[in-house]
């Protein structure tokens, strides 16, 4: 418990989407562990892991869009699950859906989701996250095989399996999210879910009925061959993690392996598509 930690403090105007993609690039440079708050967001990296120029590549610093200002300093060590305690506050999904940690009241609705989402991502506050239950929702998950590719906290994963689908595979590139997911499973008693930690070199072989893929432009772009030769006939493919403005070019990449969209939501800009098997 004796890690030092780089803590920036970064004020945000206008707050969204500026924050999101603030973490997104943040995360892609080695900052593990996030708080978001009313001006801002706080972010950490570990000392060893820091360096001088490690903001230089955060693009939306230079944007004429936002107004980012930011300051640093060393600290030991955060207590995360405190901070998150005072950061992280419930949500719910069309009345059907509540996403909520250990200690706070669970609202009797359908489905009742319980997360301790620790620094990693996925709390349901992300329009994606908000936007991929929605889809969710509208499907038949009862016995498809499922993935949950980029699972952050596991929500996705964990929600499926309330929805019946079985067996599930969850996978995240992040050790914070591995971990994580793993103690989100056992949370909410899941039972059909197994947790991987690693990238889609790990879908060799594999098939799915039900793909749920909320990463983001790029990723998505480099791995959509590999999902396709994933996905069993009739399947369904859920994209998300990127804009309204990203549609064409997701969609003609997608097309290229006899998937077709059927409809998508937005959510403050950002999409979420659902595509089906030819």
């Amino acid at each position: 418990m004796d890690n030092i930690y780089i803590e920036y403090n970064f004020t945000v105007s206008p707050k969204e989407p500026a924050t999101e993609i603030l973490i997104a690039e943040l995360g892609n440079v080695g900052f593990e562990s996030f708080v978001e708050n009313e001006n801002g967001v706080t972010a950490f990296i570990q000392k060893n892991e820091w360096n001088s120029e490690i903001l230089e590549n955060i693009f939306v610093l230079n944007s004429d869009e936002f107004t980012i200002e930011y300051n640093q300093k060393e600290v030991a060590q955060t207590n995360w699950n405190a901070e998150w305690e005072k950061n992280f506050s419930p949500i719910q999904v069309d009345d059907l859906v509540s996403i909520r940690a250990p200690f706070h009241e669970n609202p009797n609705l359908k489905y009742d989701i319980v997360i301790e989402p620790k620094m990693s991502f996925g709390t349901g506050h992300h329009e994606t996250t908000h936007m991929m239950v929605q889809h969710l929702l509208q499907l038949d998950l009862e016995n498809k095989k499922t993935l949950d590719m980029g699972c952050g906290t596991g929500i996705l994963a964990i929600f499926a399996e309330m929805k019946g689908a079985k067996p599930l595979d969850a996978i995240d590139i992040d050790n914070w999210c591995y971990e994580n997911s793993i103690e989100n499973v056992a949370r909410n008693n899941c039972t059909n879910i197994s947790v991987f930690e690693g990238d889609s070199s790990l879908l060799i072989n594999k098939k799915y009925d039900v793909i749920i893929a909320n990463i983001n432009r790029n990723i998505l772009l480099m791995d959509m061959k590999v999902y396709a030769n994933c996905l069993n006939e009739n399947g369904v493919l859920l994209l998300s993690g990127f804009y309204q403005e990203d549609i064409p070019i997701i969609d003609a990449e997608v097309s290229k392996y006899d998937l077709k969209l059927e409809t998508f939501i937005e959510r403050n800009n950002w999409v979420a598509l659902k595509y089906n098997k030819l």
